[in-house]
């Protein structure tokens, strides 16, 4: 008998082999057949009940919704389960969508590796091959994608919003207003309206120093309006410097934005002070480095009206006032990211056409494509709108639904900006599927090219399904490149030219992200599990 006497442990399940995969493996098929059931435009809703929902219970299309309230009883199939949450949750990051395909693909990769992987192959030269060949096909899908045209902006925005013309509408007109370089937003509205307004702002790539700042916990974001902004490039080493700031800030109940270096001990004292409720405000370190640092901080500066403190200019942060502070009429800070809405009360339109005017005559005079970049970069921060979608809705559950749908386009939108498009329906992963070749020198490489030629079809097979369509009684004979049946009219054609399309970004991330877990999951040989004391279900 071993003693465990004063020995604090925990006692653990494992499973090996083929049985801890096949619990893997069913904890993702349980998954998917919750979450593919959405894709398409004849994708179905999903009820949820949910305690993190208004009244309990949500109805939604969205594939990240339903994913995320996914846990399973059993502890290995809820291993799966949470692995593909993060292919869904990176996807969703990265591109704002294509989370469905990501899960309907991972499953399609698993269960192509349990049927084609045998016991004599080297596992581990599968998984490589796979790997090597869904580079291949994102190397090809980024050739074959078009630049967005602004008349192909509804056609994104409406497709990605469950193919709800109204709201893509107003998504593209967002887009046009605020420019290429500008941000789009999604709010819930106060009415049951849906609206837009769009309003000058900037944008600048760093979030808050401590994550005690965060005021909306559900978007992990500082959200302040009417907030005053204190500009520096030094250091702030000791709260005492900013003493005279921080003193009519506490007494007149104002909120502040500090975008400075600030020391450990000044972050953990502000932050101690936030959530004693003594004091509102939010620190994010300056952007950049070096010359781009100063001339970025000085933007920001001149776009909110402050007195921007710099080492280069030999000034002294202990002399900083409260008249030294610019203001913004709102600033939204996320964990990498910080927006500045700018307002009219300390900023000087003149004197920022002036900067403008500057940074186009720098523009022209530099040769370097990286330096002609950067400073398109400023101009657009400077110049650059920002967006504002109010969802609204009849009811809380209506509103949430359509609130999910519309930051999903939004974000889709911006994807297609960035990267371009394809054509959708899942047709571009199906074309791909035919190109990847049978040739191989290997059974290793025979079988990872079955796996991801099968697996790159089920979208589209999928997409049909839910429309209660086969692909054999659609796709009947030679069908070309790019053409495809359009669900909503029922007929074949040119996909993009009929506005049936998919950005670029997030069939990639999609891919990519449910490659990388059914890799995890194919080369898992070990589960190691918390002992539950509940019988297991058989």
């Amino acid at each position: 008998m071993v003693e465990t006497t004063g020995i604090g442990y925990s006692p653990k399940d494992l499973q090996f082999g083929s049985d801890g995969r096949k619990k893997l493996i069913s904890g993702v098929v349980k998954m998917s057949k919750a979450v593919k059931s959405t894709l398409g435009p004849g994708g179905n809703t999903v009820l949820i009940e949910s305690p993190h929902h208004t009244h309990g219970i949500t109805v939604t299309k969205d594939g990240v919704t339903v994913a995320k309230a996914i846990d399973l009883i059993d502890p290995s199939e809820n291993l799966a389960v949470r692995m593909m949450k993060e292919a869904a949750d990176r996807t969703a990051t990265a591109a704002g969508d294509g989370t469905t395909t990501a899960i309907v693909l991972t499953e399609a990769l698993v269960l192509g590796g349990l049927e084609h992987i045998k016991d004599d192959m080297n596992r581990t030269e599968v998984l490589r091959q796979m790997v090597d060949i869904s580079n291949k096909v994102v190397d090809r899908l980024r050739r074959k994608a078009k630049k967005v045209s602004s008349s192909m902006l509804l056609d994104v925005a409406s497709i990605s919003s469950n193919n709800d013309r109204e709201i893509g509408r107003i998504i593209s007109e967002v887009y046009k207003d605020v420019g290429k370089t500008g941000i789009v937003t999604v709010e819930r509205s106060q009415t049951t309206e849906t609206y837009a307004e769009t309003t000058k702002g900037l944008k600048i790539d760093r979030g808050y120093l401590s994550p005690l700042f965060i005021n909306d916990q559900k978007k992990d974001e500082c959200v302040f309006e009417d907030v005053m902004v204190l500009v520096a490039d030094m250091e702030i080493a000791n709260i005492l410097q900013i003493e005279n700031v921080l003193k009519p800030i506490i007494s007149e109940g104002k909120k502040l934005l500090i975008i400075a270096p600030c020391n450990v001990n000044v972050v953990n004292t502000l932050a101690a002070n936030v959530m004693k409720g003594h004091l509102k405000v939010v620190a994010v370190p300056p952007p950049n480095f070096g010359y781009k640092q100063h001339e970025l901080m000085h933007d920001i500066a001149v776009s909110v009206g402050a007195t921007y403190y710099s080492e280069k200019t030999g000034d002294d942060l202990s002399h900083i006032n409260f008249g030294d502070l610019g203001h913004a009429a709102k600033v939204i800070v996320g964990k990498d990211k910080t927006v500045i809405i700018r307002s009219a009360a300390k900023s000087d339109e003149k004197l920022v056409e002036e900067r403008v005017a500057q940074l186009w005559d720098g523009h022209k005079a530099t040769a370097k494509k990286g330096e002609k970049d950067f400073f398109l970069e400023r101009i657009a921060s400077l110049t650059g709108g920002i967006g504002v979608i109010f969802v609204g809705g009849q009811t809380d559950l209506e509103q949430k639904e359509l609130y999910d749908r519309v930051d999903d386009a939004v974000c889709a939108v911006r994807s297609a900006l960035e990267e371009g498009i394809l054509p959708g329906a899942g047709k571009a992963l199906f074309e791909e599927s035919l190109l990847i070749g049978t040739e191989s020198q290997s059974n290793e490489q025979s079988a990872a090219i079955k796996i991801v030629s099968q697996a790159l079809q089920v979208p589209l097979i999928q997409i049909l399904a839910n429309a209660g369509l086969k692909i054999e009684d659609i796709y009947k004979g030679e069908v070309a490149m790019g053409s495809g049946y359009n669900l909503k009219t029922g007929k074949m054609g040119d996909l993009v030219q009929m506005g049936v399309i998919d950005p670029l970004k997030v069939t990639r991330c999609a891919l990519q992200n449910s490659v990388s877990v059914a890799i995890t999951i194919l080369s898992t040989n070990a589960i190691i599990t918390m002992a539950r004391t509940y019988e297991q279900q058989q």
